[in-house]
């Protein structure tokens, strides 16, 4: 584990896997953003850690990249799961509440809301 400037751990491992020590911020969060190149200093500010955190945390990854991104992995994956799994039991429940006409002073706000939705489906579809 990675050590803090007073001798204390800086990385943990708790029952969500590594975690910056202080925290419930689990190296896992980090490393969404690491992967997809966010500089330091926005992960540092985003997640309210002090630099000592964010240094550690970024070491930590660093000195172990295999390990943490095949934990880093195992997470993403397990996210999916949960993911389509909530999606297909709620699958009714949510074309059920879809299919609600919008509350009495909310058709103004309701069509503005399909607008989006159909601007980003366009957007969606000339990206693939």
């Amino acid at each position: 584990m990675t050590l803090t400037s007073n001798g204390q751990a800086a990385i943990i491992r708790t029952e969500r896997g590594l975690a910056i020590a202080g925290t419930r911020i689990t190296l896992y969060d980090v490393m969404d953003y690491v992967t997809a190149q966010y500089p330091p200093k926005f992960i540092r500010g985003l997640f309210n850690l002090t630099d000592e955190q964010i240094n550690a945390a970024l070491a930590y990854i660093e000195a172990n990249r295999a390990e943490v991104e095949a934990e880093y992995q195992i997470v993403l994956k397990e996210a999916e799961e949960l993911r389509q799994y909530y999606e297909e039991q709620n699958r009714d429940l949510i074309a059920q509440i879809a299919a609600k006409p919008p509350k009495p002073g909310m058709e103004a706000a309701w069509e503005k809301l399909q607008a989006q939705k159909a601007k980003h489906q366009a957007q969606l579809k000339t990206q693939a």
